[in-house]
């Protein structure tokens, strides 16, 4: 059975959608290909990767990219994560399910480095919770 491909779509690729990607692709395993991209890409926040390593999730890979990047003709979804990118994301190719999964932005978080990093940790299990769902019905 084919891999289906799902794509993760925020504006800066920097926190949510790399969380997205790497949590999709460590709980589904083998089942999917995983990516994220960005409509303006500013690079992956380092308090990110960290909040995925606190729990086990391999950060390999990781990069921030454009959506023009990526070949989309193949996706079976995709999921934006932040309003911005629901509504500047540009027409894509390919037949696909669009989802609109809408989470705080970490990175807008303010207040002291605790709590900055508690933003971060609630964002990932908002986001890693929404995925086991989903790949639960799926």
């Amino acid at each position: 059975m084919p891999r289906r491909k799902v794509l993760i779509l925020c504006t800066g690729n920097s926190c949510r959608s790399q969380l997205a990607e790497a949590l999709w692709r460590h709980e589904a395993g083998e089942l999917w290909d995983v990516r994220s991209a960005g409509t303006a890409p500013k690079g992956v926040h380092p308090l990110s990767l960290q909040v995925l390593q606190e729990i086990g999730v391999s950060t390999e890979g990781l990069r921030s990219k454009h959506v023009s990047e990526l070949d989309t003709t193949d996706l079976d979804l995709l999921v934006t994560v932040c309003g911005h990118a629901q509504e500047t994301c540009p027409a894509l190719p390919g037949q696909f399910r669009r989802e609109h999964w809408p989470f705080d932005d970490p990175a807008a978080a303010t207040g002291s480095a605790e709590e900055i990093l508690a933003v971060f940790r609630r964002v990932r299990d908002q986001i890693r919770s929404r995925i086991k769902e989903y790949l639960a019905r799926s």
